[in-house]
Order: structure tokens, then sequence, then C-alpha cells
């Protein structure tokens, strides 16, 4: 049996347990995916307890990815860049950090999406730890540019230079943006958090695939989308089932199917 979970604060609204318990049941495997809330001053003791109960592996959700980035005895390429772990792996005195936000990301865009990333232009808004998870395995998939556009500019063109030897990229604020149309916007920014759409140039939506990472309502970046006529738009419930995938294979080696697990889920929100 494996023994799993996922780690936050707040954690109950957490669809993770559901995502995986699907994966098990594909896959033939005996899960025990529990989630866990850890007390905002508690991380390491709380998920030290876990791994002492015999624990294979586990997720980390906000606020606690920079503490699983430092709790990591090795960490892989994507969790060095993202200087941001959302995945663990127990093996033996091994901790192993991950960071499948990425990939889960453009798997999302190229699997269910069935959107070419080659020679894109790629416009995100936002330079916080979610672009920074994403950036990597994004320019893996060779755009023509990825533009990273922030209400603080030295925090983007920080992330441009980071970024640098992995491809073409830039940085600057978000009152830079030009009207000019591009082929994707990825919203990282908190604003659909809080309600909020950044004030931006309308014009690059046009014709544009508009993808939140968000998930689970209407956000006004998607409102914003429709509004200035975007080819596409989409919430990041993909992402998120895409990335708890690559978490359920980097522990057991077993890769479930997404889509019907997507499915499933949107018909639940449909209700």
């Amino acid at each position: 049996m494996y023994k799993l979970a996922v780690f936050g604060n707040p954690i109950k609204h957490s669809l993770s347990p559901d995502i995986h318990a699907q994966f098990a049941q594909q896959t033939g495997l005996t899960v025990n995916y529990s989630k866990i809330l850890a007390p905002i001053d508690a991380f390491s003791n709380t998920v030290n307890q876990f791994i002492n109960e015999g624990a294979n592996g586990f997720n980390i959700t906000v606020p606690f990815k920079l503490d699983a980035y430092n709790f990591a005895t090795e960490l892989t390429l994507n969790a060095k860049t993202a200087s941001a772990v959302n995945t663990i792996k127990v093996d033996g005195n091994r901790l192993i950090g991950e960071n499948t936000d990425g990939i889960g990301l453009v798997n999302d865009l190229i699997k269910n999406l069935k959107i070419t990333l080659k020679d894109k232009v790629i416009l995100i808004l936002g330079a916080g730890g979610a672009t920074q998870g994403v950036l990597l395995p994004l320019l893996k998939e060779n755009p023509k540019r990825i533009m990273i556009a922030n209400r603080t500019a030295s925090k983007a063109e920080k992330l441009k230079q980071d970024f640098s030897d992995y491809g073409n990229t830039c940085g600057f604020g978000l009152d830079k943006i030009k009207d000019d149309p591009v082929d994707i916007i990825i919203n990282a920014t908190s604003a659909s958090l809080d309600g909020k759409m950044p004030n931006i140039a309308n014009g690059c939506a046009n014709g544009a695939i508009c993808y939140d990472l968000m998930y689970g309502k209407q956000t006004p970046f998607m409102d914003w989308a429709k509004e200035n006529n975007a080819a596409m738009i989409v919430d990041g419930l993909g992402m998120l089932v895409e990335q708890a995938a690559c978490s359920f294979e980097f522990w057991t080696g077993s890769k479930p199917d997404t889509q019907s697990v997507i499915e499933k889920i949107k018909a639940l929100d449909a209700q």
C-alpha cells in the first residue's frame, strides 16, 4: 500500500484525495491518500510525523512550497529552477523534492487542449512563485519568446535573467504590455484570488489562448479575455489533474489516465 498525503493550510478544499483515488482505481494500486492541515509554524514537525508513520510520499500546497524546498534532501532540476517543491518522494533517508506544476501546465496545454507551444509568443502575467514554477517546462517546448509582465518590473526582469540560459525570455512592467496580439496569455497573478484583473492593454487578448492558473470559478481574467475576443479561455483544472498525475507517477511508477478524471470533476462542478 502507498501511504500518501497533501499538506497545506488551509487544506479542506483540496481535490487531491479524490483525484488520487481515481488514479489508484485505474492502476489497480492500493493507495491511502489523506489531506493534512499543517500549522503555519510546524510544517517540518507535522511532515516528519507522517514520514515516521511509513509514508511513501506527499504533496505540498500553499503556503508550504518553500518550506518543502528547504526540507527536501535532494532536488530535481524542476524544483531547483522553481525554488519551490510541491511533491516529495520518501526513499529511505532520501527526501526527493520535485515540482510538477509546470509539467502539469504543459501537459494540459499540449495533450488535452492540443496546443502547440513551439514558436509561439507567450505572455505570462505575474512574476511570483507560480510563474517561476512553470517557466522551465514551458521553455523546454521551444516557444518563440516568453514575456513576463509584473506590477513590479524588477521581479519580472530578475526572472528573465534567471532563465535566460533556457530560452528566449524578457521581463517588464504590466504597464509596458502592448496592444499587439500574442499567441498565449497565462494569468499567474494572485488577482483572481482577490477578484481583480490587472489593468493591462486589451489588444493582446485578441485571438489569443487565455489560460488562468486558477480553477473552480469564473475569474475576472476569464471575463476580460471573453470581452476582448480571446480565441480560447481555459481555467487551471486540467493543470491540477495533470500535475497530480506527474506526482502519482513519481511515487509509484504508474502513469494514470487524466482525461477521464478531468471530465468527472467537470461533471461534478456542473451539478
